[in-house]
């Protein structure tokens, strides 16, 4: 489950530094960073065994943790190799404007960060989300076949914003439930993992 979307996240100070849009560096400095997303996951969800074992503990916990996280707004990392999610859409091929396609969700440990919920699986038992579409601009001396080969080939970063409003449960394929993290985007940013160059900025209203 999720195995095709696992996600490594930087730690902020790594591009603390860096030049970005203003809008959405307040977004980020007004954000608590998060060193994995995986380590966010295990102890928003509480992947808890039974109470004779310590279970009862580690779900009052998990219950006491997002209790402090949800409606707060969060910062992570995406790197170059956790890109997989981001797909190229339309493109304009006389104004070096291209349409890129998220699929926001974003996996840590056995589940994931989503924005908004699923409602449902696919055939191999896999939550179903729908995209996010935003535009972005070609880099000067970028071609749209360029950005394509670095798109497929996960050389793209993102920096994503984020508030947690609760939990998500589906059936899981075989008998139990899987469980997720509903979030609300705030903010993506996506750059040249090679340069940091913005590429695109998407801002949710």
């Amino acid at each position: 489950m999720f195995r095709a979307f696992i996600f490594a996240a930087l730690t902020f100070p790594l591009v603390a530094g860096a030049d970005v849009d203003p809008k959405f560096a307040k977004l980020r400095d007004g954000s608590d960073a998060l060193s994995s997303v995986g380590g966010f996951v295990d102890k928003y969800i509480g992947d808890c065994g039974p109470v004779s074992e310590g279970g009862a503990d580690c779900a009052k916990n998990s219950e006491n943790f997002r209790k402090g996280a949800n409606g707060k707004k969060f910062y992570m990392i995406l790197t170059e190799e956790s890109t997989a999610v981001l797909q190229m859409g339309a493109f304009n091929p006389s104004g070096g404007e291209v349409t890129f396609n998220l699929t926001p969700f974003f996996s840590g440990s056995n589940s994931a960060i989503t924005h908004g919920a699923p409602s449902k699986t696919d055939a191999n038992g896999n939550p179903v989300m729908p995209f996010l579409t935003f535009k972005g601009t070609l880099p000067d001396g970028w071609n749209v076949q360029m950005m394509q080969r670095q798109v497929q080939s996960r050389a793209m970063r993102m920096q994503v914003v984020f508030t947690p409003l609760g939990l998500w449960e589906l059936p899981k394929k075989g008998g139990g439930k899987i469980r997720g993290v509903k979030a609300k985007l705030e903010a993506v940013l996506v750059t040249v993992g090679r340069t940091g160059e913005q590429v695109a900025l998407w801002i949710n209203k």
